[in-house]
């Protein structure tokens, strides 16, 4: 196997706490002083079907922004299928899944200056196939950043716990980057992490504050979480949603709460919420200051008339089974991923990275 292109595994405490952020913008980045970067994601939980392959859905948000020059199931040897795990205790092929790993590393790394390794969820994740994260970057002879959410207390212990589980797989934590400061807390959370994480032995190579950008869901996301379908404006669902109204008041009293980036809940039956949505595209022709769109909630929808004004509406207006409570739930609890081709975040967090993470420090200490 391949030791000899430099590389390094960007591990986390848990499940969203910012490893593809990391790695995206630490492959521009690198990108930029080494020169040809390769990426791979050796166990991936989250795919989609290209080609007939499941190919996790990192490795095709890094392989899209960049045109990393390698096979996508090079990028994704592994996909755990809803049955992955239940197979593998009848079966034990855990050499085939190393070798698989170990050969896809080699494609990856094909040409490449450079390696980065994405790991899945806290160190312990793949441990019940024996494949955790700590072990994955043992085989692959990879040193570790560790990715963590901003704070002081929760954070450390946890990467106290993760580091130990790399400590006894003989990998070693070259560093922590913490992620998702509250802006106000900045300056005290770094001071504070830097002096903590010291008492581990361990360097805050990066702290990255918290962007509203980076948590904003476009309509189109939304769509998919609430089980909805778009009744008009469909091309529009990369508009993205700052802030959430149910329209259980009347329309005189909801319109005062539409702003740029609303989006607006409403049983489909509520006609008067319906119509002061739609008003909102007559009193605004820029596309900044109107709101983000409307859902119709409970598998209702209004008379023809109203439909008929819907449909030659600039307002998105997406149809969902779900009540309106269990739409501002779903939402509220979704995860926004970043997706190939949403140009906005992904210059936003190749800035962040750029500007909060220590770079060249890192690749000293590699």
């Amino acid at each position: 196997m391949n030791t000899t292109t430099p590389r390094v595994f960007i591990a986390a405490t848990q499940q969203n706490d910012g490893k593809t952020t990391t790695s995206l913008g630490l492959f521009a980045a690198l990108r930029k002083r080494i020169g040809r970067i390769g990426f791979m994601k050796p166990v991936g939980q989250r795919f989609e079907e290209i080609e007939g392959k499941r190919i996790d859905e990192d490795s095709v948000l890094i392989d899209q922004t960049f045109g990393v020059s390698t096979p996508l199931e090079a990028m994704s040897p592994i996909a755990v299928e809803p049955d992955f795990t239940r197979r593998y205790i009848e079966e034990q092929n855990n050499e085939h899944l190393v070798k698989r790993i170990q050969n896809s590393f080699d494609r990856a790394a094909w040409e490449k200056d450079f390696m980065i390794i994405e790991g899945t969820g806290h160190a312990g994740v793949g441990s019940v196939f024996d494949l955790s994260n700590a072990r994955v970057a043992n085989l692959l002879h990879s040193k570790v950043i560790l990715v963590t959410k901003g704070g002081i207390g929760k954070p450390i212990d946890e990467i106290a716990l993760n580091a130990a589980l790399f400590d006894k797989e003989g990998v070693e934590v070259i560093g922590v980057v913490m992620n998702k400061i509250i802006g106000e807390k900045y300056d005290y959370v770094r001071d504070f992490a830097r002096r903590g994480l010291a008492r581990l032995g361990l360097e805050l190579l990066g702290a990255i504050p918290e962007e509203p950008l980076l948590a904003n869901a476009t309509l189109g996301q939304i769509r998919q979480t609430i089980k909805g379908t778009f009744i008009n404006a469909k091309e529009k669902n990369r508009r993205r949603v700052k802030k959430i109204v149910i329209g259980a008041m009347n329309s005189t009293h909801v319109m005062e709460h539409f702003h740029p980036g609303t989006l607006v809940i409403a049983p489909g039956d509520r006609e008067d919420v319906i119509l002061a949505a739609l008003s909102t595209s007559t009193l605004t022709d820029a596309e900044d200051r109107a709101i983000a769109g409307l859902v119709l909630s409970g598998d209702l929808l209004p008379h023809q008339s109203v439909l008929d004004l819907i449909n030659n509406s600039d307002v998105p207006v997406i149809r969902s089974p779900l009540d309106s409570y269990s739409v501002a739930s779903g939402i509220h609890s979704m995860t926004v991923k970043t997706l190939p081709g949403d140009v906005e975040k992904i210059d936003k967090i190749q800035s962040l990275i750029e500007r909060h993470v220590d770079v060249d420090r890192l690749l000293a200490k590699l």
